[in-house]
């Protein structure tokens, strides 16, 4: 990863660490992953999309534990208040849907079972592995380091904006009801990204520090990689799909 010349040699301005954040993000987010370039170019069979979608719900189901994690590590009452709205996104309350609930509506569109989704049962030992990672990454690392991984946010919008319009285009199966996990996110991750980019600079004060911040990203990064690895080994090629995992019905014998 190309960074800037002087990390780890001095202590960088907000301005310096910010612009290495989105460094990472050009170089490492997972919108340039193959398995992605295949979905938004319209390559992938439903199998493959529906493999994507299992797999993802364990993701998904994890964020709101991993920020309870982070939110139980904070003794700063304002810093707790503004972290569990990501809870809620996510979880929902009674009566109203949250983000997991609307990534669920997504895999059931897609034609799997409600039950086999949320047991995580078929999903890839990869995934499995990958989101544990993210979940010890905010229960081991300091609170700092754990709100730094978070700031893939910043670059979510982007692969959102490119992903849906080609879903939708290129899937004549999936609608825009298919999709609706992804609406709120557009302004959901700008204003978590906020809030945790601030209080990154703002916290990063010595030279270790920022240099464990940019490692933070680049592991969470590294993280979302990982779940593209497995699914393209599994489902892609070589098409090796592990013992016990989701087999879609269109896989080649």
């Amino acid at each position: 990863m190309n960074t800037h010349p002087t990390v780890g040699l001095r202590l960088l301005s907000a301005a310096e660490l910010e612009k290495i954040f989105h460094e990472v993000g050009r170089e490492r987010y997972h919108i340039r992953h193959p398995f992605h370039r295949l979905m938004v170019s319209g390559a992938l069979s439903k199998g493959q999309m529906q493999a994507w979608a299992l797999n993802r719900y364990c993701y998904q189901a994890v964020i709101p534990r991993k920020d309870a994690i982070i939110l139980s590590r904070s003794q700063d009452r304002e810093f707790r208040v503004a972290w569990r709205a990501r809870i809620f996104d996510h979880d929902g309350a009674s009566g109203q849907e949250g983000g997991l609930e609307r990534w669920m509506g997504l895999a059931t569109a897609l034609g799997l079972d409600d039950s086999a989704v949320r047991s995580e049962a078929l999903a890839l030992p990869a995934t499995r592995f990958a989101v544990g990672a993210y979940v010890s990454l905010a229960r081991d690392c300091s609170l700092l380091e754990a709100v730094a991984s978070s700031l893939t946010e910043l670059f979510s919008p982007a692969v959102i904006a490119e992903r849906v319009p080609a879903i939708l285009a290129k899937y004549d199966y999936i609608t825009e009801d298919t999709l609706s996990y992804f609406k709120p996110r557009l302004h959901q991750a700008p204003r978590d990204a906020e809030f945790a980019l601030a209080y990154v600079k703002g916290h990063a004060t010595t030279i270790e520090m920022q240099t464990k911040v940019i490692s933070a990203l680049v592991a969470k990064c590294d993280i979302l990689w990982s779940m593209l690895d497995a699914l393209y080994f599994a489902y892609v090629d070589p098409g090796f799909i592990p013992p016990g995992a989701f087999v879609p019905a269109d896989h080649p014998v």
